[in-house]
């Protein structure tokens, strides 16, 4: 182990790169603080100087500045006043660092610094199911979820009703507990009570004593207009309520856009195939292209190729956050017919006669293309044989 004066650079401590992010800081420290805590090493010397050395590693490291002046200056830029910090006793670091991480195995490895912490309920999510005009233009829909609520019984207590709870015996009504290893001293959660500091003798029959019970709830959503498949609403305060008091949790709505069978949306715009015959897309002409506001003419130029985008602007998907609106975009798919008139091949095969003798050039470089090779191609057989 290095000593104060030969310490290892902090990057190497953490096992991170120079570039890493904060992130990837607060994960790395974490498995080492789990891995090097004096509760899972008891006696051991040598895991609380690791302990020590992690956490003054991510205390410069997690710090912009700090860490600005570390990486030009290596550690004489941050020894001194506002500088790394040095910790004496195992409970600065709990002191500093208890509540950094919300993760609850991490928070009830460090304790926190009031003894019981209050944590947020937990978040629920459901599923909402849009066809894309009602993406386009924003719905308003019924949701229906599950969440806990109080007893409608015992009202949240968890208790008999007319009865009374005492002080938790095992942690004498703190809802934690602190276990010592020398000088060093470790808070948790109380495994008894769980952090309620309270012991119910004797428990409300309709929820078990739990205090809360599932009940299902509808509540009115307003998506708003150019959501996209995969979006999530989120509604602050509509999930589970917290077992220790604290604000409940969230509820969010995650959106499914179906697929339209005329137009494919690739972010806010839309794509329509329209099929067209091949003489309006030589000659060119006017048609009538499907939109999500009803029919609009779009004018085909001559020559039009098969394949070609035609765009309608302003014609696509809304933007959500009100940043203006996607296009249509119309792809050509020429149309060939599998049945004709008599008059229509009549037609057909008087125009096939005068592409024949009016070959187009690029028509007549592939007919070259194809006599030259089939020329070599018998030419090679003959001169094998």
């Amino acid at each position: 182990m290095a000593t104060m004066t030969e310490k290892r650079d902090y990057y190497e401590v953490l096992g991170v790169s120079r570039s890493a992010s904060f992130e990837e800081i607060s994960e790395a420290y974490r498995k080492l603080a789990i891995q090097y805590h004096p509760d899972k090493n008891p006696g051991d010397e040598e895991a609380v100087a690791r302990f020590k050395e992690a956490a003054e590693a991510f205390e410069v490291l997690s710090d912009q500045e700090k860490r600005a002046r570390y990486d030009r200056y290596g550690h004489a830029g941050i020894d001194g006043p506002g500088g790394a910090p040095h910790f004496t006793d195992i409970n600065d670091i709990f002191e500093a660092f208890g509540d950094v991480f919300g993760d609850s195995v991490f928070g009830d490895l460090f304790g926190g610094r009031s003894g019981r912490r209050v944590r947020k309920g937990a978040d629920i999510r459901c599923h909402v199911t849009l066809d894309l005009i009602e993406a386009a233009r924003g719905a308003t829909k019924t949701i229906e979820f599950e969440r806990h609520e109080p007893c409608a019984t015992c009202h949240g207590s968890g208790r008999k009703p007319g009865s009374k709870t005492s002080a938790c015996d095992y942690c004498g009504g703190h809802g934690s507990v602190i276990q010592s290893s020398g000088i060093f001293r470790v808070q948790t959660t109380c495994p008894a009570c769980h952090g309620s500091g309270v012991y119910v003798k004797e428990p409300c029959r309709k929820c078990g004593g739990a205090g809360y019970a599932p009940r299902k709830v509808k509540r009115e959503v307003m998506i708003p207009a150019g959501v996209d498949n995969g979006t999530r609403l989120r509604l602050q305060g509509e999930g589970q309520p917290s077992p220790q008091g604290g604000p409940p949790g969230d509820c969010y709505v995650l959106i499914h856009v179906k697929e339209h069978p005329l137009f494919h949306r690739e972010g806010a715009h839309l794509i329509c195939q329209v099929p067209i015959t091949y003489s309006q897309a030589a000659l060119g002409g006017e048609i009538e292209v499907p939109t999500l506001n009803g029919r609009e003419k779009l004018e085909i130029p001559p020559g039009t190729q098969p394949g070609e985008m035609l765009r309608l602007r302003g014609r696509g998907m809304p933007d959500p956050h009100h940043r203006g609106t996607g296009d249509l975009i119309v792809q050509i798919m020429i149309e060939v017919p599998k049945t004709l008139t008599a008059r229509q091949e009549e037609l057909l095969r008087e125009l096939a006669e005068v592409e024949h003798r009016h070959v187009s050039p690029h028509r007549k470089s592939f007919l070259e293309k194809l006599r030259g090779y089939f020329t070599s191609h018998e030419t090679s057989n003959t001169t094998e044989t």
